[in-house]
């Protein structure tokens, strides 16, 4: 057996305990019993061990570095010089992270998920600040065993989004929002759709009937897949052909399980459509959190909330839920894309979604640095939303309890791959239609087949073959940047709003205060 050959056997045993673990933390959110998460924090924290032994192991190392000398002179872009560079750089990561401390950090989180969700029936964060404090003790750890970073966060930040650093990252997002704020107020001053047609009393069975229809229209595959529900939806890929995703259900609320479960659904399109061959190996997973989060956005939102889609949908959703029946697809399309801010990220529109990020972002930073103490954080959680957004949460869940990222992993990288996604989302669907003309006509008679292998022959079937950059340099003709993403939201609530396609981006990134963006829809 080659060095390599041995090397991608090792990798293959790494990846299946990855995936076994990753059962368990499925299992954790779906269907565990209340009184068994002390037993799963302790199976998860053996299981990560284990698994963190496997990936540090100096043999391998050494196996690596035997690979590198039988791969001298191979072409640097094939799959095995690339499956050999990427598992290197997870060695060096890995190999920084005492074995010890993985199984700390596993056994922690489990309480931290658990305490989460009691916390947050509890409307109760109070309850959950000792451990939240912890994890910020662990996310500072983490951070020191990666040394060479500007910032504290950029450990963890690359972790998600390798090659994103805070540096990057806080230009970019004072750009967005300097084009946000100038929209959000001319928005404010125009009367607000009808969403009343969203908010009754709509059979959770036929919402979940529904949803399915929808995602396996997309290409999801329900022989490589399952939906279940869970209090706060994800993604996970176990393996090439059992890629699973969750949904909610809210019976006065039809677009949060739809929308929900077309998020999740545009992760798995993206782990389903890595090319097999890279299956069990280190480049069988997405990129990075950003380019994932790009695929379920796109589809979410550019897709599924476009005008196009409900023409073409409305009936089918009018047979499941009759209530409908006297709602006109251009009514339905303009209640869907109503501007409004709310409290809850994952229920917001399209143009007050991005807001949300940058608070949570602004706030892991302040946490990492010392400028906020977590006990202070549901306080400096509510100012944040009345500037910001001017609203305040009525409580601790629909506030700073509502996202378990915190929670159930560390504080930093966790939430700047949302806005990062609906950035890419617009420049990667803007590229697949210059490219593909039919997608529009095909989109509008519910056909996905012409940008589903867009996307599968420009970002699905590389997994981590590429780097993000590179990636999304070679299938736009462009970096990462804001153009499209600007456009097409000025483009589509401009139209919806009947506001002039003016330039409401012309206003100065450091000129924008937060009061402006609140006091607009007071």
């Amino acid at each position: 057996m080659s060095a390599f050959e041995d090397a991608k056997a090792r990798w293959a045993k790494i990846a299946d305990l990855a995936a076994a673990l990753s059962v368990l933390h499925w299992d954790q959110a779906t269907y565990l019993p209340r009184r068994a998460f002390a037993a799963r924090g302790r199976q998860l924290a053996a299981l990560t061990e284990t698994l963190h032994a496997h990936r540090t192991d100096p043999a391998l190392g050494q196996l690596m570095e035997r690979c590198g000398r039988e791969l001298h002179g191979v072409d640097s872009e094939s799959d095995e010089a690339r499956m050999l560079c990427v598992a290197q750089r997870d060695f060096e990561r890995a190999r920084r992270v005492p074995a010890e401390f993985a199984a700390r950090l596993a056994a922690h989180q489990s309480v931290g998920y658990v305490g989460w969700a009691r916390a947050r029936e509890a409307d109760d964060f109070a309850s959950i600040v000792p451990v939240l404090e912890r994890t910020l003790e662990f996310s500072r750890e983490y951070a020191s065993f990666h040394p060479g970073f500007s910032h504290v966060a950029d450990p963890l930040i690359d972790h998600a989004d390798p090659g994103m650093t805070v540096a990057r990252i806080e230009p970019l997002f004072a750009e967005l929002r300097a084009f946000l704020v100038p929209l959000l107020r001319r928005i404010a001053e125009r009367p607000k759709p009808d969403r009343s047609m969203l908010q009754d009393a709509f059979d959770a069975g036929a919402q979940i009937a529904f949803a399915r229809r929808i995602v396996e229209s997309m290409g999801y595959d329900f022989e490589r897949g399952r939906m279940d529900l869970t209090p706060h939806p994800f993604m996970v890929r176990l393996a090439g052909d059992d890629v699973r995703i969750t949904t909610r259900i809210g019976e006065d609320d039809l677009s949060d399980s739809l929308f929900s479960a077309i998020h999740e659904a545009g992760h798995a399109l993206y782990e389903l459509g890595i090319a097999p061959h890279f299956d069990r190996s280190p480049l069988g997973a997405g990129v990075s959190a950003g380019v994932h989060e790009s695929q379920s956005r796109l589809w979410e939102n550019l897709v599924c909330r476009s005008r196009p889609f409900w023409e073409h949908h409305l009936p089918q959703l009018q047979r499941s839920f009759p209530q409908l029946r006297r709602v006109d697809a251009e009514s339905f399309y303009r209640a869907i894309n109503c501007v409004e801010p709310s409290l809850i990220r994952t229920e917001s529109d399209e143009v007050t979604y991005n807001l949300h990020v940058i608070i949570r972002f602004e706030l892991e930073l302040q946490m990492l640095t010392g400028e906020l103490a977590v006990r202070d954080l549901a306080e400096a959680w509510n100012e944040r939303y009345r500037s910001d957004l001017g609203i305040e949460p009525k409580g601790d869940s629909d506030g700073v309890l509502q996202d378990v990222h915190w929670y159930s992993d560390l504080i930093g990288g966790q939430f700047q791959c949302y806005a990062l996604g609906n950035i890419l989302s617009a420049q990667l669907f803007a590229a697949a239609n210059a490219a593909r003309s039919e997608i529009a006509e095909e989109l509008a008679a519910g056909q996905f087949g012409s940008l589903r292998g867009w996307l599968l022959d420009n970002v699905h079937r590389y997994g981590r073959k590429l780097e993000a950059d590179t990636l999304i340099e070679r299938a736009t003709g462009a970096p990462l940047r804001l153009d499209a993403y600007r456009a097409y939201l000025q483009r589509k609530f401009c139209d919806l709003y009947a506001l002039d396609v003016g330039s409401p981006a012309s206003t100065d990134a450091t000129s924008v205060a937060r009061t402006d963006l609140g006091s607009a829809f007071q």
